[in-house]
């Protein structure tokens, strides 16, 4: 006996969701946030690749850890390492926050006109992260990037020692919520605004930093 055309279309539609889910579900849901915590030594993340598990380890505890994490951070070449441009690393978008709003489209949205501010630059837990006028602040982040989200050249510390130094340094950061001492472009600006004081926690904190970064879905 064959099966009538509405038994037929269900299990069609059941396979079609099926298959869908087995392939996309890695895709949906938050996949970019501000870290909610650092590791804990100022700047010094363990390189790429610490500041990467950090928020992997964060991602999982918010219920996202089947998504491959990497921070937004660039690393400066040396004689050991190649350079690494932040906006490398983070896949192809679009982005969206742990309230589901879009904050970039793809890499060029997210280095041009997004949607960052401090009402949707939040962390992994949708919480709001402190700004210019709140106490503490701590909207100075971690990127060692250009405003086009690629390494510093030069003989200049930009990224701490390549995210290994809490002491002696210094970082470019950028402010998550946009907002500074003036109306500069570098006041606005969410991945370079200025250099810290150093790279340890006392020196992040004097300017408004706690060791924070940004995380993207990067698959």
């Amino acid at each position: 006996m064959k099966p009538s055309f509405k038994w037929a279309a269900a299990a069609v539609t059941v396979a079609v969701l099926a298959a869908c889910t087995s392939m996309g579900s890695v895709k949906t849901g938050m996949s970019f946030f501000v870290t909610s915590a650092g590791p804990g030594k100022g700047a010094d993340l363990g390189g790429l690749a610490g500041a990467d598990a950090q928020c992997q380890t964060l991602a999982a505890a918010a219920g996202a850890g089947n998504r491959v994490w990497h921070a937004y951070l660039s690393q400066q070449p040396t004689t050991n390492v190649p350079g690494v441009n932040a906006r490398d690393r983070i896949g192809k978008g679009p982005w969206i926050n742990a309230k589901g709003v879009v904050i970039a489209t793809d890499v060029d949205n997210l280095h041009g006109a997004n949607n960052l501010s401090k009402a949707t630059a939040l962390t992994e837990t949708g919480a709001v992260v402190n700004g210019r006028g709140d106490t503490p602040n701590t909207h100075d982040l971690l990127t060692g990037a250009q405003p086009d989200g690629r390494f510093i050249a030069g003989n200049v510390n930009t990224t701490c020692g390549n995210w290994t130094q809490s002491g002696d340094g210094s970082a470019m950061l950028g402010h998550s919520d946009k907002t500074g001492l003036d109306e500069s472009v570098p006041a606005k600006s969410w991945n370079s605004s200025h250099m810290s004081r150093g790279c340890s926690p006392d020196a992040l904190k004097s300017t408004g930093g706690a060791g924070l970064f940004y995380c993207f879905a990067a698959d």
